[in-house]
């Protein structure tokens, strides 16, 4: 795929005026790549919030007038609200309307946008960025400066839906991502890997600390070592969008789930035999890999303690 301009959009409509949706529109504005910015989001205070912060420019009085005005509409809600969604897309959007949307679950995406007209140009993204905060006061333009944007283009040749897919990619790099195309099936196995089963973790691990009646709360709260607070950064995510992620990419999380499983049960072995070989050589993996993160330029080598550094 060729590189193309990223073309100034004069209307464009944010469906979820989350951490997401928020920093979308902040770095739109950034890049002069959009006249108006019109907002929806189910929650009243939410949207009133992100108008009253400047996050954007208009409140969408209902779904489908804000639909019918735009000719970009990013869908940056929880991906169990995808099928409603393309649905009411579909009645109300008009003719060559560019959607994209930002969820973390790709095949779920690709399945409801299938089903929309042929008018109609829904790419499928994943921007790799995010933080644990969530709402509209929590975005900033910065988010997606040299991260990555997974595409996974949906099964048309026609030329225009191609035109589509070079200007949905040409938006994301004007603000600063890097651009992936791939496949919807593949993108949800390796995102089980990296993101959804270490959040799967940090949910379980903070609440299997909480359940020890033994250790009473305040003592876990002051005594947190870095790996524990780390997996309660992690934790405190929002639990709607991470619902709807569990649930519309079961199979691969289960997939990756079992794998997990087997490594575990091969850590709780060395554990109990004493076998110091096989534990030395299970954490030298992690800190090889942890190199390789580093020198990628997707972490820093710099100490983090939870705190600013200067």
């Amino acid at each position: 795929m060729s590189d193309s301009q990223a073309q100034k959009v004069e209307s464009v409509t944010i469906l979820g005026i989350g951490l997401i949706g928020a920093s979308f529109a902040h770095a739109l504005r950034k890049a002069d790549l959009a006249t108006s910015i019109c907002g929806f989001d189910l929650c009243a205070e939410t949207v009133k919030r992100a108008k009253e912060i400047g996050v954007i420019d208009h409140i969408a009085p209902d779904l489908p007038t804000s639909i019918a005005t735009s000719a970009l509409i990013v869908i940056a809600a929880p991906v169990g609200a995808i099928n409603d969604l393309c649905e009411a897309i579909n009645q109300h959007a008009k003719p060559d309307t560019l959607i994209i949307d930002v969820g973390s679950v790709k095949e779920a995406v690709v399945d409801a946008a299938n089903g929309l007209r042929d008018d109609l140009y829904f790419v499928p993204c994943h921007p790799i960025s995010g933080t644990e905060q969530s709402g509209p006061d929590a975005g900033f333009a910065e988010l997606f400066e040299n991260r990555w944007s997974i595409l996974t283009p949906l099964k048309r040749s026609d030329q225009a839906y191609e035109e589509a897919v070079k200007h949905a990619a040409a938006i994301w790099r004007a603000i600063g991502a890097d651009v992936e195309i791939m496949d919807a099936k593949h993108h949800d196995l390796a995102l089980a890997v990296t993101s959804h089963l270490p959040h799967l973790i940090a949910f379980t691990l903070v609440g299997a600390a909480d359940d020890i009646e033994t250790v009473a709360q305040s003592e876990i709260v002051k005594y947190s070592a870095g790996g524990f607070r780390d997996f309660t950064r992690i934790a405190a995510s929002d639990p709607i969008m991470w619902r709807d992620v569990f649930l519309n990419n079961r199979e691969a999380i289960l997939e990756v789930l079992g794998r997990f499983s087997e490594e575990l049960a091969v850590m709780q072995r060395a554990i109990r035999w004493g076998d110091g070989n096989a534990l030395e050589e299970a954490f030298s993996r992690g800190r090889t890999l942890r190199k390789a993160i580093v020198d990628a330029g997707q972490e820093t080598s710099h100490p983090n303690f939870g705190r600013d550094q200067k």
